[in-house]
């Protein structure tokens, strides 16, 4: 009960101070607070909230003169924490002097609280007092000036802690540890490498947690530097998996080309399972010595240690790993193949290009499609005569990869060359793959290829005209839409089909091209297919509500002459919703007259309140609320009817 109404306590103090905070903060600017001002507060009657930010206040604004006021709150249950804070941050002596007369004076919680601020602030002038206090019988006591002892270092205090790590009880011989490791770290700093590593050991054959010991060992490698190389590798071969992770990360501390030579020389002796994690390590260093090694990694080894080894080339390989490289890519195993085509891709450097392009001509086989994949992926465009080159391959593999990489790099020349392999093959996946290219190439280079592609829309082939039908629908333009509509008229009727949905989507990319919505027009008016009538429809609203250059007026003209032609309730509540985004009186008029069509009557009154709902010129607002109150009186919708009675109510 009572560690709850402590920790009330203090959530009620914390509440106060988040308050008394926000509340100061907009009163004045925390610049203004006067030192003398808030020594008062804490001299006052004043709540412990307000004090306790007071305290905090005074680590940035306190000196000397505020201690003597902080003090006795050191021994006050509530607002020790927010004393020691200021007191931490306090420079001078005084601060320092009244901590060590706390240590007399309090026990329990607070006398920890107090050493632990003497470990922050290192004062060497309390190492006395803190040395008698490792003998306490409050176990949380002697803990603290054991941590306190190491943060302050020094000889007298290492020399309490070597000697209490032999008797210390139990439960405080791991914070005396902790101590000892601090020191060491000290004597490290202040370049006493001999007396780190005396403490580092001492810990090490301690009988102290494990956590200690690691880290200990950690220590005591890199105080040896070069000479810890035996313990680092016997960490290395432990069994243990908690040593195994200290050696792995020294590994990558220890400085030295030294160390990376021996860590290198390990790696033959360790097990397999463990060689990967120990190059992973070795490419951490930052070291040039490290390269051979991951060389030799990639070439020979278990698999997973190549594959290692080939992704770390990825960020340290340069132009000479691609011997290694290709040769692994062209290896009899997936995974291997996939690593080391990855890392050809993303290994950087100009050189790195040169090389791979320099080995094309002379390539065979396997090694020829992979340099023809490489160069695309790494967008190569000095390959690009090679690569065409390799379209007519006998190989259909190469010829693929020919395909793919001419799409990624071609310019518009490319689109002739494979316009040509189109017409020479008559396989459906090679089409395919170069249907891919063309469209590319044609999205990138635009109306320089449409002289290109001609042959593809003069080809008796079906295939081979719907091919270049779709290259120009990425190109667009006058020329382009022109083939397209003359495919329509006069095509077979397989071209005719896939020409009007090619027509029909054109507002898609090109909503502003005039010419398509006549033609769209004519289809949704006199096509003699109904699918054509209804793909026409669809794509001349699609150009309607798009273009824009249209204006709104335009716009519900052509809506209001196209309708007679609107059959279906699908095409016409797309014609409802060009409508209800012309907000003009033209609109809402059209759309009064379409409400006794029950298949849109509910998309034509909610178009209708979108228009209503706005100040139009030319409409009254006793019109609008005529028109609202037919919506909100005949519409089956709530939603609409609601948001008709909404803007009714708002209308003055």
């Amino acid at each position: 009960m009572l560690i709850k109404k402590r920790y009330f306590s203090w959530f009620v103090i914390l509440i106060i101070v988040a308050v008394s905070t926000g509340i100061v903060a907009q009163d004045r600017p925390a610049a203004n607070f006067k030192q003398s001002d808030l020594i008062a507060v804490l001299q006052s009657d004043a709540p412990k909230g307000e004090k306790a930010i007071t305290c905090k206040r005074l680590t940035i604004y306190g000196t000397e003169e505020s201690v003597p006021a902080l003090a006795p709150l050191l021994a006050d249950k509530e607002l020790a924490s927010w004393a020691r804070i200021a007191l931490e941050a306090i420079p001078g002596p005084a601060a320092d002097a009244a901590l060590r007369d706390a240590l007399g004076k309090l026990d329990g919680r607070l006398l920890v609280g107090v050493i632990n601020s003497i470990g922050v602030r290192c004062d060497f002038n309390a190492v006395d007092a803190l040395v008698k206090k490792l003998d306490d019988t409050n176990a949380d006591v002697a803990s603290a000036a054991a941590v306190a002892l190491g943060h302050i270092g020094g000889e007298q205090a290492a020399k309490a802690l070597t000697q209490s790590l032999t008797n210390a009880p139990a439960g405080v011989r791991s914070a005396v540890a902790e101590g000892c490791i601090l020191c060491a770290e000290w004597f490290l700093a202040h370049d006493m490498t001999a007396e780190a590593v005396k403490l580092y050991d001492t810990v090490r054959h301690a009988d102290v947690p494990d956590q200690r010991h690691l880290e200990a060992i950690r220590g005591a490698i890199l105080a040896r530097r070069s000479a810890g190389v035996p313990l680092l590798i016997e960490q290395l071969r432990s069994e243990d998996k908690e040593r195994l992770g200290v050696g792995l990360r020294t590994a990558r501390e220890l400085p030295g080309r030294d160390v990376t030579e021996a860590l290198a020389a390990e790696m033959a002796r360790l097990s397999p399972d463990r060689r990967p994690l120990l190059l992973l390590a070795l490419a951490d260093r930052s070291d040039s010595a490290v390269l051979p090694t991951v060389h030799k990694a990639a070439q020979n080894g278990p698999k997973d240690l190549r594959i290692t080894a080939i992704n770390i080339l990825i960020r340290l390989g340069d132009v000479t790993c691609v011997p290694v490289l290709l040769e692994a890519a062209i290896e009899d195993d997936a995974m291997l193949e996939q690593a080391a085509t990855e890392t050809l891709i993303r290994l950087p450097g100009n050189d790195v290009d040169a090389d791979l392009l320099a080995r094309l001509p002379q390539a065979q086989g396997r090694l020829q499609q992979l340099l023809i994949e490489l160069v695309g992926q790494r967008q190569i465009s000095k390959a690009l005569p090679a690569v065409v080159s390799s379209l007519h391959d006998t190989d259909a593999n190469i010829r693929g990869a020919a395909v793919r990489t001419v799409g990624i790099i071609g310019q518009d020349r490319q689109t002739a060359d494979l316009v040509k392999l189109l017409q020479e093959t008559s396989s459906s996946s090679e089409r395919s793959d170069i249907e891919k290219a063309l469209l590319a190439i044609s999205g990138r280079c635009g109306a320089r290829c449409i002289p290109h592609l001609q042959p593809l829309t003069w080809s008796r082939d079906s295939g081979l005209h719907m091919i270049g039908l779709h290259a120009l629908a990425i190109i667009g333009g006058s020329d382009a839409l022109a083939a397209v509509k003359s495919a329509i008229e006069s095509a077979e009727p397989p071209v005719q089909d896939e020409a009007v949905r090619i027509l029909s989507t054109w507002p898609n990319n090109w909503p502003e091209d005039g010419d398509a919505g006549q033609a769209l027009l004519m289809l949704a008016t006199s096509a003699e297919k109904m699918s054509h009538q209804v793909l026409g429809l669809r794509g001349y609203l699609q150009y309607i509500r798009g273009n824009k250059k249209l204006s709104n007026e335009r716009k519900v003209a052509k809506i209001k002459d196209v309708w007679p032609h609107i059959k279906r309730p699908e095409e016409r509540r797309q014609a409802v919703a060009v409508l209800a985004e012309a907000p003009i009186a033209s609109a809402l008029e059209l759309l009064t007259t379409l409400t006794d069509d029950p298949a849109v009557a509910e998309e034509v009154y909610s178009a209708m309140v979108r228009i209503a709902g706005q100040d139009i010129p030319g409409v009254s607002k006793d019109h609008r609320r005529g028109v609202l109150e037919t919506v909100a009186e005949k519409s089956s919708n709530n939603s609409t009817k609601q948001r008709a009675q909404k803007i009714l109510s708002g209308i003055r």
